[in-house]
């Protein structure tokens, strides 16, 4: 069963999330609740035990989480900022030409925010 830790789960973007995925039968999700949401112990814990990482938070925590890594195996979706234009970092765009294969190989993506997707969306088929 995939392992899914949402960092940031109380927040709009990680509740919506997990409203989105807590009746999957196919995914176990990793939720740390009360006091341990800011714990670097349990948060590490948590991104070393999961599949896929949904990092829900402002962007130094967002840094703070990928620095907590110690494995290569967890897939990593940063719903911030912090990693949109990062080197080793997929833009998590599909409509892009190319970039459906990227996102579907990669273990670190940065989901684009909604002004970053209506600009591209619009503007990438005149730079083309």
């Amino acid at each position: 069963m995939t392992k899914v830790f949402i960092d940031g789960s109380a927040g709009t973007t990680g509740l919506r999330i997990y409203d989105r995925l807590e009746s999957r039968k196919d995914l176990e999700l990793l939720i740390l609740t009360g006091e341990n949401r800011k714990n670097i112990d349990a948060r590490r814990q948590m991104l070393a035990l999961a599949d896929i990482a949904f990092l829900c938070l402002p962007d130094k925590a967002a840094m703070e989480a990928v620095s907590l890594i110690e494995n290569d195996h967890v897939a990593v979706i940063d719903t911030s900022t912090a990693h949109r234009t990062s080197e080793g970092w997929d833009y998590g765009f599909p409509e892009l030409p190319g970039q459906r294969q990227k996102i579907a190989a990669s273990r670190r993506i940065a989901n684009p925010g909604c002004h970053a997707s209506g600009f591209v969306a619009l503007v990438a088929p005149l730079v083309q």
